[in-house]
């Protein structure tokens, strides 16, 4: 199947927020910019509809749905949200943690999306199906229910075939790969300071 996109353009090009455009304030402690970081997960879900599958549906909606508690936070206390580790840090302060936990399972879903798609990166003979499968096992599986564990291994099983896949995100191959390659890079650096900060006491309820 070929790309629907403009010659020599690819999947990145049309997103409205790309993780390499996330600031990160290393002097404020890798402060992530809340408004920015929410535009680009809110991109990184238009990637399940590339993937093409209604059963990757429960997935997008349940980051969609954790960006929304976070956005809600973020309106409700502008002046104390203007970083996610401020926001996080400003609403445990009020006995609250709705945003928190928003982002804690956002961050999780994140981290799931990014870990199998460097997987398959990584293994150019692997299908999607093979590098999502073990992403989940490693990320999201630990903490889902066994309600939801096989919504989400559903939509496993119903990714397409990589070179389909890759086909639908640009028709120049190296272009696709290099620039896959860098959002994936921006948004596993803003992963790791955000599970660090979560795992500290500031990030707790």
């Amino acid at each position: 199947m070929a790309s629907a996109l403009p010659a020599g353009r690819t999947f990145f090009d049309g997103v409205k927020r790309s993780f390499t455009n996330v600031p990160m304030d290393a002097d404020k402690d890798n402060a992530i910019a809340t408004t920015e970081f929410l535009e680009a997960a809110e991109a990184l879900t238009t990637l399940f509809d590339v993937l093409g599958s209604v059963a990757f549906t429960p997935v997008k909606s349940d980051m969609l749905g954790n960006i929304k508690k976070i956005r809600e936070r973020q309106l409700a206390a502008p002046l104390e949200s203007s970083d996610l580790q401020s926001l996080v840090r400003h609403e445990i302060a009020s006995k609250k943690h709705t945003a928190a936990e928003g982002l804690l399972w956002l961050v999780r879903g994140l981290s799931f999306t990014a870990t199998a798609l460097e997987q398959n990166l990584a293994n150019d003979s692997e299908e999607l199906s093979a590098s999502f499968r073990n992403a989940y096992a490693g990320t999201l599986k630990p903490h889902h229910s066994f309600l939801v564990k096989p919504i989400f291994s559903a939509a496993m099983s119903a990714t397409p075939y990589r070179k389909d896949f890759y086909r639908k995100l640009g028709d120049d191959p190296a272009r696709v790969e290099r620039d896959l390659r860098a959002w994936l890079a921006a948004l596993q650096a803003r992963v790791r300071v955000l599970q660090a900060f979560q795992e500290s006491k500031a990030a707790k309820w």
